[in-house]
C-alpha cells in the first residue's frame, strides 16, 4: 500500500463521524457522477478496484444516455476502472451527515487512461508541456449568483442582515460582502479543508452576484480540480444557508453573466516566467501563445460556451467577448494581457462562462497556446482600448454553429482525443435537439394569436 493511501486511510480512521463516502468522476458537462459507498470500501476506491460504466462520462445534462452511443449499445455498456486521482479524501460539511468525496478518473481494463475522460484530456496536454521543459501556472476566477431556492425563476436572495430581498446591482459593495459574511466564511472554511486555494471575494455587477478568485498554482490539473471542487462547495454551502448558487452563464437576461476567467503563465526548468522579457509587451513566446489561442478560439467555443444558455452571455457591448481579439489591459477582448510587474506577466482568457467544464476549458486553452508556441504563430496587432485594430473574426454566434465548428476543427483535433470529441459533439447535439422540441412560454405568449 502506498504512503499516500495509508495517510488517507489514517485520516479517515480519525474521523469516526464519517460513515459514508462519495466516489465520483467528472463527466463532460462538469457534473460529478458516481456512488455512495460505505466508509469500509475506502481502500477499494483508493486502490482502483471500483468500476463504473464508460458511458457515465458522456451523459447529457439531464443524465440521459446519448442515443446511438457506441459506448452503450455496441459494448453492452461496459465498465471501466475508477482510479484515484491522488487528491486526498475531501471532507464534505454541508450534507445532513458528514461525508467525504473520493475524486476518481477512468481507466480501461489494462489500467491505461480512458481518453474520453475530460481530466485525462488535460493531463495529456500537460505531458506535452513537460516534454518541452515547461510548466503552466494557472489561476481561475469564477462568478456565481446567489438566488432564492423557492422561486421557479431566479430572483435575488433575502439579505441575512436586513431581511430585504436584493433587487439592485452592487458592484464591489463591501456592505453586500458583509451581509453575506456567514456564507462566505463557510465557503472559505470548506475550501481550506479541501486544499482549494481561495483568494479574494467581491460583490459583482449583478443582483446577488459574487466572484471568488483562486490563487495561482504550478499544476494546471490541480487548478482544474480546484475549480470543479469549488463549484460543488459553493452550491453545497449555499443550500446550507438557505440559498441556491447558480453558475449558469446568463441566469438573468438583463444583468451580467457569470464568467470563468483563466490566468496562466509558463515557467521553464529553472522556474523563470518565459512570458517575461522585462518589457510591458511580454516575450515572443507569450505572443506566439496568444496566436495559438486566437487561431483555435472559434472552433473551441463549444468548450467555453457548452450550453443553450451560454450564448445569451456572449453578446456585443458587454464584458463577455464576441470577437477573436487580444489586447493589453483591455477587458473588452477575448485575450487580455494584464499590466503590473513584468515578472508576473501572464495571459488572461476571458471567453468561458462559469457553466463550462474546467478540465475541458484548461485543456482547450493550454492546448491552443502550445500549438501557437510550437508553430510560432503571430497574434497580429493588439486591439486598443478604443477598439482600433479589432480582428474581424467572430466567435460562433449560436450553439449549433459552435457544435459544427468544434466537430470540423483542425486545432481541436490536435488538442482532444477523437473519442472525447465524438462524445462531446453527440452529447451537445442531443441537448440541442431536446431544446428545439420545447417551446417557451414567451414564444406562446408572443405568437399564439398574433401571427
Amino acid at each position: 500500500m502506498s504512503d499516500a493511501i495509508a495517510d488517507v486511510l489514517n485520516w479517515l480512521e480519525s474521523r469516526n463521524d464519517i460513515q459514508s463516502l462519495r466516489a465520483a468522476v467528472c463527466d463532460l458537462n462538469g457534473v460529478m457522477r458516481g456512488k455512495r459507498i460505505p466508509v469500509e470500501q475506502a481502500r477499494k476506491a483508493l486502490e482502483g478496484k471500483l468500476r463504473m460504466p464508460y458511458s457515465l462520462i458522456g451523459l447529457d445534462i439531464w443524465g440521459e444516455d446519448i442515443e446511438g452511443n457506441t459506448l452503450v449499445f455496441s459494448t453492452g455498456d461496459a465498465d471501466g476502472l475508477c482510479q484515484w486521482t491522488g487528491r486526498g479524501i475531501l471532507p464534505v460539511a454541508w450534507t445532513a451527515h458528514p461525508t467525504a468525496l473520493v475524486p476518481l478518473w477512468l481507466a480501461d481494463e489494462t489500467g491505461a487512461p480512458y481518453l474520453g475522460d475530460p481530466r485525462r484530456a488535460l493531463a495529456r496536454i500537460l505531458d506535452r508541456y513537460k516534454a518541452l521543459g515547461l510548466t503552466p501556472v494557472a489561476a481561475t476566477e469564477l462568478e456565481f449568483y446567489l438566488v432564492d431556492p423557492q422561486s421557479q425563476r431566479p430572483v435575488g436572495p433575502v439579505s441575512p442582515v436586513t431581511g430585504r430581498r436584493l433587487d439592485s446591482d452592487a458592484a464591489l459593495s463591501i456592505d453586500e460582502i458583509d451581509d453575506f459574511e456567514s456564507f462566505i466564511h463557510d465557503v472559505y472554511e470548506a475550501c481550506r479543508t479541501q486544499g482549494i486555494p481561495v483568494d479574494t471575494a467581491i460583490a459583482e455587477n449583478g443582483v446577488g452576484q459574487f466572484e471568488i478568485n483562486l490563487n495561482h498554482v504550478a499544476d494546471a490539473l490541480r487548478a482544474a480540480d480546484d475549480a470543479v471542487l469549488f463549484k460543488r462547495t459553493v452550491k453545497g454551502i449555499a443550500r446550507k444557508h438557505g440559498f441556491a448558487a447558480c453558475f449558469m452563464a446568463k441566469p438573468y437576461g438583463d444583468r451580467a453573466g457569470n464568467g470563468f476567467h483563466v490566468h496562466f503563465s509558463l515557467t521553464d526548468a529553472e522556474g523563470r516566467n518565459v512570458f517575461d522579457d522585462g518589457t510591458d509587451q511580454g516575450s515572443e513566446i507569450m505572443r506566439h501563445a496568444v496566436g495559438g489561442l486566437l487561431a483555435a478560439m472559434a472552433e473551441s467555443t463549444l468548450v467555453f460556451a457548452p450550453h443553450f444558455n451560454s450564448y445569451r452571455r456572449l453578446r456585443p457591448r458587454s464584458y463577455a467577448p464576441t470577437a477573436v481579439a487580444w489586447g493589453y489591459e483591455n477587458r473588452m477582448v477575448a485575450i487580455r494581457i494584464p499590466g503590473g510587474p513584468t515578472g508576473a506577466r501572464r495571459i488572461e482568457h476571458r471567453v468561458s462562462g462559469a457553466d463550462a467544464n474546467p478540465y475541458l476549458v484548461l485543456a482547450a486553452i493550454l492546448g491552443a497556446a502550445l500549438i501557437g508556441i510550437e508553430r510560432q504563430m503571430s497574434p497580429g496587432d493588439p486591439t486598443g482600448s478604443d477598439g482600433q485594430g479589432l480582428v474581424p473574426a467572430k466567435l460562433p454566434p449560436d450553439w449549433a454553429s459552435a457544435i459544427a465548428s468544434f466537430e470540423s476543427g483542425t486545432h481541436v483535433a490536435e488538442i482532444f482525443p477523437a473519442i472525447l470529441r465524438d462524445s462531446f459533439v453527440a452529447c451537445k447535439r442531443q441537448e440541442l435537439n431536446t431544446f428545439a422540441l420545447n417551446v417557451s412560454d414567451f414564444e406562446i405568449e408572443t405568437y399564439l394569436e398574433s401571427v
